[in-house]
Protein backbone atom coordinates (compact mmCIF):
# COMPACT_ATOMS: atom_id res chain seq x y z
CA UNK A 1 0.00 0.00 0.00
CA UNK A 2 3.04 2.29 -0.28
CA UNK A 3 1.49 3.85 -3.38
CA UNK A 4 -1.59 5.05 -1.48
CA UNK A 5 -2.85 6.01 1.95
CA UNK A 6 -5.06 3.88 4.19
CA UNK A 7 -8.57 3.39 2.83
CA UNK A 8 -10.25 5.47 5.54
CA UNK A 9 -8.43 8.54 4.17
CA UNK A 10 -10.21 8.11 0.83
CA UNK A 11 -13.53 7.39 2.55
CA UNK A 12 -13.37 10.78 4.28
CA UNK A 13 -12.45 12.51 1.04
CA UNK A 14 -15.35 10.94 -0.87
CA UNK A 15 -17.79 11.89 1.89
CA UNK A 16 -16.55 15.48 1.78
CA UNK A 17 -16.69 15.50 -2.03
CA UNK A 18 -20.37 14.50 -1.95
CA UNK A 19 -21.08 17.21 0.62
CA UNK A 20 -19.39 19.86 -1.52
CA UNK A 21 -21.22 18.58 -4.60
CA UNK A 22 -24.52 19.26 -2.84
CA UNK A 23 -23.36 22.69 -1.68
CA UNK A 24 -22.40 23.60 -5.24
CA UNK A 25 -25.87 22.46 -6.39
CA UNK A 26 -24.57 19.84 -8.79
CA UNK A 27 -26.38 16.54 -9.12
CA UNK A 28 -23.06 14.79 -9.64
CA UNK A 29 -19.44 15.34 -10.51
CA UNK A 30 -17.56 13.18 -13.01
CA UNK A 31 -13.87 12.88 -12.25
CA UNK A 32 -11.57 11.68 -15.01
CA UNK A 33 -8.31 9.91 -14.31
CA UNK A 34 -5.34 11.95 -13.16
CA UNK A 35 -4.51 13.73 -9.88
CA UNK A 36 -8.16 14.30 -8.85
CA UNK A 37 -9.02 10.63 -9.45
CA UNK A 38 -5.95 9.53 -7.51
CA UNK A 39 -6.76 11.93 -4.68
CA UNK A 40 -10.22 10.40 -4.27
CA UNK A 41 -9.48 6.71 -4.88
CA UNK A 42 -5.75 6.08 -4.58
CA UNK A 43 -5.74 4.80 -8.17
CA UNK A 44 -3.14 5.71 -10.79
CA UNK A 45 -5.38 4.49 -13.63
CA UNK A 46 -5.28 6.38 -16.90
CA UNK A 47 -7.96 7.17 -19.45
CA UNK A 48 -7.22 6.65 -23.10
CA UNK A 49 -9.90 6.36 -25.77
CA UNK A 50 -12.01 4.27 -23.38
CA UNK A 51 -13.68 6.13 -20.51
CA UNK A 52 -12.57 5.54 -16.94
CA UNK A 53 -14.17 7.98 -14.49
CA UNK A 54 -15.41 8.31 -10.93
CA UNK A 55 -19.00 9.51 -10.59
CA UNK A 56 -19.87 11.13 -7.25
CA UNK A 57 -23.58 11.95 -6.96
CA UNK A 58 -24.88 14.55 -4.54
CA UNK A 59 -26.99 11.77 -3.03
CA UNK A 60 -26.29 8.07 -3.25
CA UNK A 61 -23.26 5.88 -3.72
CA UNK A 62 -20.24 6.73 -5.85
CA UNK A 63 -19.27 4.46 -8.72
CA UNK A 64 -16.42 3.97 -11.13
CA UNK A 65 -17.12 3.53 -14.82
CA UNK A 66 -14.34 1.68 -16.63
CA UNK A 67 -13.75 -0.63 -19.55
CA UNK A 68 -13.61 -4.27 -18.47
CA UNK A 69 -10.14 -4.63 -19.94
CA UNK A 70 -8.93 -1.82 -17.65
CA UNK A 71 -10.15 -3.41 -14.39
CA UNK A 72 -6.63 -4.47 -13.42
CA UNK A 73 -5.58 -0.82 -13.22
CA UNK A 74 -7.93 -0.38 -10.22
CA UNK A 75 -6.60 -3.38 -8.29
CA UNK A 76 -4.20 -1.55 -5.95
CA UNK A 77 -6.54 1.35 -5.23
CA UNK A 78 -8.90 1.88 -2.28
CA UNK A 79 -11.94 1.28 -4.51
CA UNK A 80 -12.46 -2.33 -3.42
CA UNK A 81 -12.02 -1.58 0.29
CA UNK A 82 -14.56 1.24 0.07
CA UNK A 83 -17.17 -0.89 -1.64
CA UNK A 84 -17.48 1.50 -4.55
CA UNK A 85 -19.58 0.05 -7.36
CA UNK A 86 -17.65 -0.67 -10.54
CA UNK A 87 -19.78 -0.24 -13.66
CA UNK A 88 -17.66 -1.99 -16.26
CA UNK A 89 -18.35 -2.11 -19.97
CA UNK A 90 -17.02 -3.69 -23.14
CA UNK A 91 -16.46 -2.23 -26.58
CA UNK A 92 -19.77 -1.56 -28.29
CA UNK A 93 -21.56 -0.56 -25.09
CA UNK A 94 -22.24 3.04 -24.02
CA UNK A 95 -20.05 4.08 -21.06
CA UNK A 96 -21.60 7.54 -20.94
CA UNK A 97 -25.02 6.07 -20.23
CA UNK A 98 -23.42 4.17 -17.33
CA UNK A 99 -21.92 7.41 -16.02
CA UNK A 100 -25.31 9.14 -16.07
CA UNK A 101 -27.38 6.21 -14.79
CA UNK A 102 -29.51 7.03 -11.77
CA UNK A 103 -28.90 10.77 -11.95
CA UNK A 104 -32.37 11.60 -13.23
CA UNK A 105 -33.42 13.51 -16.31
CA UNK A 106 -31.10 16.34 -17.37
CA UNK A 107 -28.79 16.25 -14.35
CA UNK A 108 -26.70 19.26 -13.40
CA UNK A 109 -23.34 17.77 -14.11
CA UNK A 110 -19.81 19.00 -13.35
CA UNK A 111 -16.60 17.47 -14.66
CA UNK A 112 -12.98 17.58 -13.58
CA UNK A 113 -10.77 19.87 -15.64
CA UNK A 114 -8.58 16.98 -16.81
CA UNK A 115 -11.46 15.07 -18.43
CA UNK A 116 -10.58 14.91 -22.15
CA UNK A 117 -12.88 16.50 -24.70
CA UNK A 118 -13.12 13.00 -26.17
CA UNK A 119 -15.26 12.11 -23.14
CA UNK A 120 -16.67 15.50 -22.16
CA UNK A 121 -18.52 16.04 -25.44
CA UNK A 122 -20.40 12.69 -25.40
CA UNK A 123 -21.49 13.45 -21.83
CA UNK A 124 -22.62 16.94 -22.83
CA UNK A 125 -24.62 15.55 -25.75
CA UNK A 126 -26.67 13.49 -23.30
CA UNK A 127 -27.63 16.34 -20.96
CA UNK A 128 -29.86 19.33 -21.63
CA UNK A 129 -27.79 21.56 -19.33
CA UNK A 130 -24.13 21.84 -20.43
CA UNK A 131 -21.72 20.36 -17.86
CA UNK A 132 -19.71 22.81 -15.79
CA UNK A 133 -16.28 22.50 -14.25
CA UNK A 134 -16.14 20.75 -10.89
CA UNK A 135 -13.55 23.27 -9.70
CA UNK A 136 -15.65 24.51 -6.72
CA UNK A 137 -15.58 20.98 -5.35
CA UNK A 138 -12.15 19.68 -6.31
CA UNK A 139 -10.08 22.78 -5.54
CA UNK A 140 -11.65 23.02 -2.08
CA UNK A 141 -10.79 19.40 -1.40
CA UNK A 142 -7.21 19.44 -2.61
CA UNK A 143 -6.09 22.89 -1.43
CA UNK A 144 -6.29 21.94 2.25
CA UNK A 145 -3.90 19.08 2.91
CA UNK A 146 -4.68 16.47 5.56
CA UNK A 147 -2.07 15.12 7.97
CA UNK A 148 -1.11 12.23 5.71
CA UNK A 149 -0.50 14.59 2.79
CA UNK A 150 1.53 16.99 4.91
CA UNK A 151 3.74 14.16 6.12
CA UNK A 152 4.35 13.13 2.49
CA UNK A 153 5.27 16.71 1.54
CA UNK A 154 7.70 16.88 4.46
CA UNK A 155 9.35 13.64 3.34
CA UNK A 156 9.59 14.95 -0.21
CA UNK A 157 11.09 18.24 0.96
CA UNK A 158 13.70 16.55 3.14
CA UNK A 159 14.66 14.21 0.31
CA UNK A 160 15.20 17.01 -2.23
CA UNK A 161 17.19 18.97 0.37
CA UNK A 162 19.56 16.02 0.61
CA UNK A 163 20.06 16.19 -3.16
CA UNK A 164 20.86 19.91 -3.01
CA UNK A 165 23.35 19.13 -0.22
CA UNK A 166 25.32 16.99 -2.72
CA UNK A 167 25.58 19.67 -5.40
CA UNK A 168 29.33 20.14 -4.89
CA UNK A 169 29.75 16.56 -6.16
CA UNK A 170 27.90 17.26 -9.39
CA UNK A 171 28.26 20.92 -10.26
CA UNK A 172 31.74 21.74 -11.55
CA UNK A 173 33.13 24.02 -14.26
CA UNK A 174 33.87 22.14 -17.46
CA UNK A 175 30.90 19.80 -17.16
CA UNK A 176 27.82 20.23 -19.31
CA UNK A 177 24.41 21.03 -17.88
CA UNK A 178 23.22 17.65 -19.18
CA UNK A 179 25.97 15.79 -17.34
CA UNK A 180 25.09 17.53 -14.09
CA UNK A 181 21.39 16.80 -14.69
CA UNK A 182 22.12 13.09 -15.15
CA UNK A 183 23.84 12.94 -11.76
CA UNK A 184 21.00 14.87 -10.14
CA UNK A 185 18.46 12.47 -11.70
CA UNK A 186 20.24 9.48 -10.14
CA UNK A 187 20.46 11.24 -6.77
CA UNK A 188 16.76 12.14 -6.77
CA UNK A 189 15.83 8.50 -7.39
CA UNK A 190 18.29 7.30 -4.77
CA UNK A 191 16.59 9.55 -2.22
CA UNK A 192 13.28 7.73 -2.69
CA UNK A 193 11.60 9.75 -5.42
CA UNK A 194 9.71 7.75 -8.02
CA UNK A 195 11.31 9.86 -10.71
CA UNK A 196 12.81 13.27 -11.36
CA UNK A 197 9.75 15.18 -12.56
CA UNK A 198 11.91 18.12 -13.64
CA UNK A 199 15.58 19.11 -13.51
CA UNK A 200 16.60 22.66 -14.34
CA UNK A 201 20.33 23.30 -14.62
CA UNK A 202 20.48 26.88 -15.87
CA UNK A 203 24.07 28.08 -16.16
CA UNK A 204 25.13 31.60 -17.11
CA UNK A 205 22.65 33.09 -19.61
CA UNK A 206 20.47 29.96 -19.40
CA UNK A 207 19.74 30.88 -15.78
CA UNK A 208 17.82 33.89 -17.09
CA UNK A 209 15.21 31.51 -18.57
CA UNK A 210 13.03 30.37 -15.63
CA UNK A 211 11.85 27.25 -17.49
CA UNK A 212 15.14 26.26 -19.08
CA UNK A 213 15.78 22.55 -18.52
CA UNK A 214 19.36 21.55 -19.35
CA UNK A 215 21.52 21.53 -22.44
CA UNK A 216 24.97 20.64 -23.77
CA UNK A 217 26.28 24.03 -22.65
CA UNK A 218 29.58 23.72 -20.79
CA UNK A 219 29.44 25.35 -17.36
CA UNK A 220 32.02 28.09 -16.87
CA UNK A 221 33.92 29.06 -13.74
CA UNK A 222 32.31 32.52 -13.79
CA UNK A 223 28.74 31.22 -14.17
CA UNK A 224 25.84 31.65 -11.80
CA UNK A 225 23.85 28.38 -11.92
CA UNK A 226 20.16 27.93 -11.06
CA UNK A 227 19.25 24.40 -9.89
CA UNK A 228 15.48 23.78 -9.68
CA UNK A 229 14.61 20.13 -9.01
CA UNK A 230 11.77 17.96 -7.79
CA UNK A 231 9.59 14.92 -8.22
CA UNK A 232 7.09 12.66 -6.45
CA UNK A 233 7.57 10.41 -3.45
CA UNK A 234 4.99 7.77 -2.64
CA UNK A 235 2.07 8.12 -2.64
CA UNK A 236 2.63 10.73 -5.37
CA UNK A 237 3.41 13.94 -3.45
CA UNK A 238 5.96 16.27 -4.98
CA UNK A 239 9.07 18.13 -3.96
CA UNK A 240 10.16 21.38 -5.64
CA UNK A 241 13.13 23.42 -4.47
CA UNK A 242 15.50 25.89 -6.10
CA UNK A 243 18.90 27.10 -5.00
CA UNK A 244 21.43 29.21 -6.90
CA UNK A 245 25.14 28.39 -7.05
CA UNK A 246 28.39 30.02 -8.11
CA UNK A 247 32.13 29.27 -8.16
CA UNK A 248 34.19 31.72 -6.15
CA UNK A 249 33.01 35.16 -5.16
CA UNK A 250 30.40 36.72 -7.50
CA UNK A 251 30.64 40.12 -9.18
CA UNK A 252 29.55 43.05 -7.02
CA UNK A 253 26.38 43.69 -9.07
CA UNK A 254 25.39 40.02 -8.80
CA UNK A 255 25.99 39.97 -5.05
CA UNK A 256 23.90 43.11 -4.58
CA UNK A 257 20.97 41.82 -6.65
CA UNK A 258 21.09 38.42 -4.99
CA UNK A 259 21.05 39.97 -1.52
CA UNK A 260 17.83 41.79 -2.47
CA UNK A 261 16.36 38.53 -3.77
CA UNK A 262 17.23 36.76 -0.53
CA UNK A 263 15.50 39.51 1.47
CA UNK A 264 12.44 39.29 -0.79
CA UNK A 265 12.10 35.54 -0.40
CA UNK A 266 12.50 35.79 3.38
CA UNK A 267 9.91 38.58 3.55
CA UNK A 268 7.38 36.52 1.60
CA UNK A 269 7.88 33.47 3.83
CA UNK A 270 7.54 35.64 6.93
CA UNK A 271 4.23 37.02 5.60
CA UNK A 272 2.59 33.58 5.33
CA UNK A 273 -0.11 32.92 7.93
CA UNK A 274 -3.82 32.10 7.99
CA UNK A 275 -6.16 34.97 7.13
CA UNK A 276 -3.97 36.83 4.66
CA UNK A 277 -4.51 36.68 0.90
CA UNK A 278 -2.43 34.80 -1.61
CA UNK A 279 -1.71 38.03 -3.46
CA UNK A 280 -0.30 39.63 -0.29
CA UNK A 281 2.49 37.03 -0.26
CA UNK A 282 3.33 37.89 -3.85
CA UNK A 283 3.36 41.57 -2.91
CA UNK A 284 5.68 40.98 0.04
CA UNK A 285 8.36 39.68 -2.33
CA UNK A 286 7.59 41.90 -5.30
CA UNK A 287 7.45 45.20 -3.42
CA UNK A 288 10.89 44.63 -1.97
CA UNK A 289 12.36 43.83 -5.39
CA UNK A 290 10.68 46.89 -6.90
CA UNK A 291 12.20 49.05 -4.16
CA UNK A 292 15.60 47.55 -5.03
CA UNK A 293 15.15 48.51 -8.69
CA UNK A 294 14.62 44.89 -9.73
CA UNK A 295 10.87 44.84 -10.31
CA UNK A 296 11.22 44.33 -14.06
CA UNK A 297 13.58 41.40 -13.43
CA UNK A 298 10.93 39.42 -11.51
CA UNK A 299 8.82 38.06 -14.36
CA UNK A 300 6.62 35.35 -12.82
CA UNK A 301 4.29 34.75 -9.88
CA UNK A 302 5.77 34.16 -6.44
CA UNK A 303 4.44 30.64 -6.03
CA UNK A 304 2.09 27.76 -6.72
CA UNK A 305 0.35 25.12 -4.68
CA UNK A 306 1.84 21.63 -4.60
CA UNK A 307 0.67 18.13 -3.81
CA UNK A 308 -0.22 15.36 -6.24
CA UNK A 309 0.49 17.94 -8.94
CA UNK A 310 3.64 20.03 -9.01
CA UNK A 311 1.49 23.07 -9.88
CA UNK A 312 -1.95 23.32 -8.30
CA UNK A 313 -3.98 25.78 -6.26
CA UNK A 314 -3.50 28.09 -4.47
CA UNK A 315 -1.48 30.29 -6.84
CA UNK A 316 0.55 33.00 -5.12
CA UNK A 317 0.01 35.77 -7.63
CA UNK A 318 -1.32 39.33 -7.88
CA UNK A 319 -5.10 39.31 -8.20
CA UNK A 320 -5.64 36.10 -6.24
CA UNK A 321 -7.72 37.14 -3.22
CA UNK A 322 -8.04 33.59 -1.85
CA UNK A 323 -7.49 33.69 1.90
CA UNK A 324 -4.75 31.39 3.19
CA UNK A 325 -5.89 28.64 5.53
CA UNK A 326 -4.09 26.19 7.76
CA UNK A 327 -3.06 23.12 5.76
CA UNK A 328 -2.38 24.86 2.46
CA UNK A 329 1.02 24.13 0.92
CA UNK A 330 2.75 26.15 -1.79
CA UNK A 331 6.07 27.39 -3.09
CA UNK A 332 7.63 30.76 -2.34
CA UNK A 333 10.06 31.35 -5.22
CA UNK A 334 10.87 34.88 -6.32
CA UNK A 335 13.58 35.21 -8.94
CA UNK A 336 15.54 37.82 -10.86
CA UNK A 337 16.59 37.36 -14.48
CA UNK A 338 19.09 39.30 -16.58
CA UNK A 339 18.69 38.15 -20.18
CA UNK A 340 21.91 37.02 -21.87
CA UNK A 341 23.87 37.13 -18.60
CA UNK A 342 22.54 35.37 -15.49
CA UNK A 343 19.54 34.63 -13.31
CA UNK A 344 18.75 33.49 -9.77
CA UNK A 345 15.82 32.01 -7.88
CA UNK A 346 15.24 30.87 -4.29
CA UNK A 347 12.40 28.41 -3.68
CA UNK A 348 10.99 26.71 -0.61
CA UNK A 349 7.76 24.80 -0.13
CA UNK A 350 5.87 26.07 2.92
CA UNK A 351 2.90 24.70 4.84
CA UNK A 352 0.47 27.17 6.41
CA UNK A 353 0.24 26.50 10.15
CA UNK A 354 -2.10 27.85 12.83
CA UNK A 355 0.03 30.96 13.39
CA UNK A 356 2.46 31.17 10.48
CA UNK A 357 4.12 28.65 8.23
CA UNK A 358 6.46 25.68 8.24
CA UNK A 359 9.05 25.53 5.45
CA UNK A 360 9.74 21.94 4.41
CA UNK A 361 13.04 22.98 2.76
CA UNK A 362 15.84 24.05 5.09
CA UNK A 363 18.95 24.41 2.93
CA UNK A 364 20.75 27.78 3.20
CA UNK A 365 19.24 30.53 1.05
CA UNK A 366 22.44 32.45 0.37
CA UNK A 367 24.22 32.23 -2.98
CA UNK A 368 25.99 28.90 -2.56
CA UNK A 369 29.69 29.20 -3.33
CA UNK A 370 31.23 25.95 -4.65
CA UNK A 371 34.90 25.22 -5.32
CA UNK A 372 35.94 26.02 -8.90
Amino acid sequence: MANRFASDVYARRLERAAELTREAEFDAIVVGTGPDFRYLTGSEAETFERLTALVIPAAGAARVVTARLELASLRDSAIGDLGIEIADWVDGEDPYALALAGLGDDPRLAVSDALPALHLIPLAERTAVPPRLATPVLRELRMIKDDAELDALRRAGAAIDRVHARMAEFLKPGRTEAEVAADIDAAIRAEGHDLAEFIIVGSGPNGADPHHEHSERVIGADDIVVIDIGGPVQPGYNSDSTRTYCFGEPRADIAEAYAALERAQAAAVAAVRPGVTAESIDAAARDLLVDAGLGDRFIHRTGHGIGLSVHEEPYIVAGNTDVLREGMAFSVEPGVYFGGDWGARIEDIVIVTADGCEPVNTRPHSLVVLPA
